[in-house]
């Protein structure tokens, strides 16, 4: 029988070490001017270069967290130098490296003492091709989406959902969806804000901010910005985002938890076979039930006794929504107060993962359900085209 195998073999053989990028000389003598970056080991190699060889030009190929991040803001504060160039490329075009990201070459010399706030970088793809240059910005402290979203909370009015937040940037955009089921652990680590009608229509702005640009690996280190308040009178802009969120496929509510109060039609039009159990949306699209003010964000009170009025890309998605509620209403096993969630479970089915994780399928055997479902997502592609200009006219991206 062979022995087990000492700790240096194991490593040897692939093993992780434990606390290598904190149990260090760099982390116990400069651990002040790394701050947040203390977990990156080429962090640590950047400033102890920075602080031992004055007027050194570094050069090195890393992530571009060194220049977005905003748990970097205190090693960017401390590593004072120019950053003269800079070439991004793929991730995956290294060896051994998977993931949608951009890796950069950086440039440095330490002969100017400046911070970095911007650089113009060049940019090639899988195959050396040259693409457009691409503008990168060091976010400023307090001043992302995330700060702004905290001007949203509203912990008296009466939760229709519950909104799943996470980071500032386009990599996490799968983990911001609406729900009435979130986790323990999302509850536990305040992950969540509440929904209510009195904040509907910002965290529906926030949400189609989220969603509307699709993720490739050029911007998915791109963080989502405080915006510029010019947003708040543009109610086309909030309307748009509003029917944008109501058919998205990151609107999880479902009728397994708490009352599903996220349907955004009446009975009538959808030919449902009994009343729904609550109206909330309806009635807030047609003026019945939508305060003057919401939290207070709005500087310009929106009338709350006519219904919202909608482009009319957002109008060929509430059409092609209805078509798609109506047909499941048709059945004579509708639920009347299912979701969309509900309504796109019951056509797909489930299938067991190995984990024991029950999931949604990807697609149905019913070709009408299909139809209908890509005629809603071809319309939702084009409200998206709509609202995408605005995300950065009002500077929630740059």
């Amino acid at each position: 029988m062979p022995k087990p195998l000492q700790p240096s073999r194991r490593l040897a053989l692939g093993g992780n070490k434990a606390n290598v990028a904190r149990n260090n000389y760099v982390v116990d003598n400069y651990k002040g001017s790394l701050g947040g970056a203390a977990n990156e080991l080429y962090a640590q190699f950047m400033i102890r270069i920075y602080r031992e060889i004055p007027g050194a030009v570094l050069a090195h190929f890393s992530k571009i967290k060194n220049l977005t991040a905003p748990n970097f803001h205190g090693f960017r504060a401390s590593f004072q130098s120019e950053l003269k160039k800079l070439f991004l490329v793929p991730a995956d075009t290294f060896d051994n490296v998977s993931g949608n990201f951009p890796i950069g070459f950086f440039i440095w010399t330490f002969s100017q003492n400046t911070q970095f706030v911007g650089i113009t970088a060049d940019v090639f793809g899988r195959h050396g091709e040259e693409m457009p240059k691409k503008v990168i910005e060091a976010p400023i402290p307090n001043k992302l989406l995330m700060d702004w979203l905290k001007k949203l909370h509203d912990k008296t009015g009466k939760r229709i959902a519950y909104l799943r937040m996470l980071g500032s940037d386009i990599q996490n955009n799968n983990g911001v969806f609406i729900t009435n089921t979130p986790s323990p652990s999302d509850l536990k680590q305040r992950k969540t804000c509440n929904i209510t009608i009195n904040n509907l229509h910002g965290i529906a702005v926030y949400f189609s901010v989220r969603h509307v640009i699709e993720a490739y690996w050029l911007n998915d280190r791109d963080q989502y910005n405080y915006p510029s308040a010019e947003w708040v009178e543009d109610i086309d802009f909030q309307n748009d985002c509003l029917a944008y969120t109501l058919f998205s496929g990151q609107l999880r509510v479902n009728q397994n938890g708490e009352e599903n109060h996220w349907i955004p039609f009446s009975e009538s039009e959808v030919g449902a076979k009994d009343s729904f159990k609550s109206h909330v949306i309806h009635e807030y699209i047609t003026g019945k039930n939508r305060p003057k003010i919401e939290a207070t964000i709005f500087t310009a009170a929106l009338d709350n006794t006519k219904p919202l009025s909608f482009s009319p890309e957002a109008k060929s998605v509430f059409d092609a929504g209805k078509e798609l509620w109506k047909y499941y209403h048709s059945k004579e096993d509708s639920n009347p107060n299912a979701s969309l969630y509900d309504i796109k479970m019951y056509f797909q089915g489930t299938k067991t993962l190995k984990s024991g994780k029950i999931q949604m399928k990807p697609d149905s055997d019913d070709e009408t359900y299909t139809q209908l479902l890509s005629n809603l997502r071809g319309r939702m592609r084009e409200l998206a085209k709509r609202i995408e200009p605005k995300i950065y006219q009002y500077g929630f991206l740059k």
